[in-house]
């Protein structure tokens, strides 16, 4: 009877420990974490829903351990189809068992892969901290694109504008092609943010995606944002609040070892064997830290260390590039071609960097050279006094300190001359007025001048303005010989007009208006 009971009770001890492990988050994932995950499912046509099926349950394993709600983790779900939708935003379930019967209630939307659309969604309604029920403000954003690698569409741009907001890019696809443009699209490290599995091997890397959202999304996690050539700025989660202590910073070059903060002072690490770092010495409420002085296209280490006597904490580190210098011009533009004019724009604008520029434009093929110098602070100019329908070039070149010049030339052609005023024609009524018509060729225009002026004596004269929709006015009390002129107003400037005399024979008044 002793026998039975125990052989019972082992066999119900082994039927329990798989039930017990299926309850038993992984080491560390509890309460670890800060942050706005958003998964792009691709749920199309080309998705059958054995896949769509088998996406849902591996999503519903990936984020079972996670810790939900305001101060934890966030997560929301958009679905790829012809119209993509947003199943649940960030704000919605906030316990496990609510976002769990979401993902298994979720249905395939079908139709094409619309994944540009998708992402435009994501990124002004999901992403967008600030938007309803969209990112919080200053904590980690993720998006985890899930997808059949069918067709994915032109996301490399849209994937590009999403990173350089901060959002950090995974990618797990269950075909085997468009390898390079997922590459592109994913944030590095790409080893540990891009996936190719089979649909029915999608639970083999459910750990390490797991830990590759927690590595961007841990709590303690620092980052790196607003580089530029020279300066970046470090951000951190706030751990010493409420006690005493200061956060030191330092950052150095990575080819030399160093590590340290800018401004606050520098010194030698011991480490590196009397290597040069930076330092600064943040407070204890402060979650930010300016680096300056960096040098242009370098890769930097940065260590942030929280200080305290009342608590012990690890150094963060992060490792950062600076971006290249771009020496002015790097992009010349033409816009607003008329008959006579045109503009130039270029940049960068560097005012820091260029004294002057200087513009040089001739016409082809072998025109007379012109130039104008343009201040540092302008990055663009209105060529004025061209030919009409004339090529141009157009070299702008930048002086800059340093002593250097750099030049970039691009063609610019006005246009041809096409009167606006197709035709004018004045009809005498009575002895002293006329009534004036006139024809448009072009559209767009802004509105018309007109002029009168007694050809026996040059004080009687007359202007005023016409609006877009008039083709006709009467002027009365008119000299007996009077010369109409209808002027065509352009956006910029006025055009040629028409022009024509109306003759009376009778005495007149020395004045006219508009009737």
């Amino acid at each position: 009877m002793e026998s039975h009971a125990s052989f019972t009770w082992m066999l119900l001890c082994l039927l329990l420990r798989p039930m017990a492990a299926q309850n038993t988050a992984p080491e560390g994932v509890l309460n670890c974490c800060e942050g706005d995950v958003l998964f792009l499912l691709d749920s199309s046509g080309s998705v059958s829903s054995y896949e769509h099926s088998r996406m849902l349950t591996f999503l519903s394993e990936l984020l079972r351990p996670f810790s939900l709600g305001e101060d934890q983790v966030r997560v929301g779900l958009l679905q790829v189809g012809t119209q993509p939708r947003v199943e649940f935003g960030f704000d919605t379930h906030s316990t496990q068992g609510g976002l769990q019967g979401a993902l298994k209630n979720t249905k395939p939307l079908r139709g094409d892969t619309n994944t540009v659309e998708a992402l435009r969604m994501a990124k002004e309604r999901v992403l967008r901290p600030g938007a309803p029920g969209g990112a919080r403000a200053g904590l980690p954003r993720v998006l985890v694109w899930l997808t059949d690698g069918v067709k994915p569409g032109d996301v490399v741009g849209p994937m590009a504008e999403l990173r350089e907001e901060g959002v950090a890019v995974l990618v797990v696809s269950t075909g085997h092609g468009n390898y390079l443009v997922l590459r592109q699209v994913v944030s590095p490290p790409v080893e540990s943010h891009l996936y190719f599995v089979d649909i029915d091997d999608l639970s083999i890397i459910t750990d390490d995606l797991r830990d590759a959202i927690i590595e961007i999304i841990r709590a303690e996690r620092i980052n790196v944002r607003d580089v530029s050539t020279n300066s970046a700025t470090l951000q951190w989660r706030p751990v010493l609040s409420g006690l005493t202590g200061y956060y030191e910073v330092r950052f150095a070059p990575v080819q030399t070892g160093g590590a340290g903060g800018g401004g606050g002072g520098s010194g030698t690490s011991p480490s590196t064997g009397g290597i040069q770092y930076q330092r600064l010495i943040e407070g204890a409420d402060s979650n930010t830290a300016r680096l300056t002085g960096l040098k242009p296209d370098t890769t930097y280490t940065a260590t942030l260390t929280p200080e305290s006597n009342e608590q012990s904490f690890n150094a963060l580190s992060v490792t950062f590039k600076t971006k290249p210098v771009v020496m002015s011009p790097a992009t010349v533009t033409v816009s607003e071609s008329g008959e006579t004019s045109v503009r130039v724009s270029w940049g960068p604008l560097q005012p820091e960097t260029v004294t002057s520029y200087y513009v040089e434009y001739s016409a082809l093929p072998r025109g007379k050279v012109h130039a104008t110098t343009v201040s540092r602070t302008q990055n663009s100019t209105l060529l004025r006094g061209l030919q009409p329908d004339t090529t141009y070039l157009v070299t702008v070149s930048a002086r800059h300190t340093s002593g250097k010049e750099k030049a970039m030339s691009v063609k610019a052609c006005t246009q041809e001359v096409t009167p606006a005023l197709a035709d004018l024609q004045l009809t005498t009524v009575g002895s002293d007025s006329v009534q004036v018509d006139w024809k448009v060729s072009v559209p767009g225009l802004r509105g018309y001048w007109l002029t009168w002026e007694g050809e026996q004596s040059s004080d009687q004269r007359s202007s005023f303005y016409l609006p877009p929709d008039s083709l006709s006015t009467r002027l009365t009390n008119l000299p007996p010989s009077t010369r109409v002129c209808v002027s065509p107003i352009y956006r910029t400037a006025r055009g040629e007009g028409l022009c024509c005399t109306a003759e009376f024979h009778s005495n007149a008044l020395a004045y006219g208006y508009q009737s």
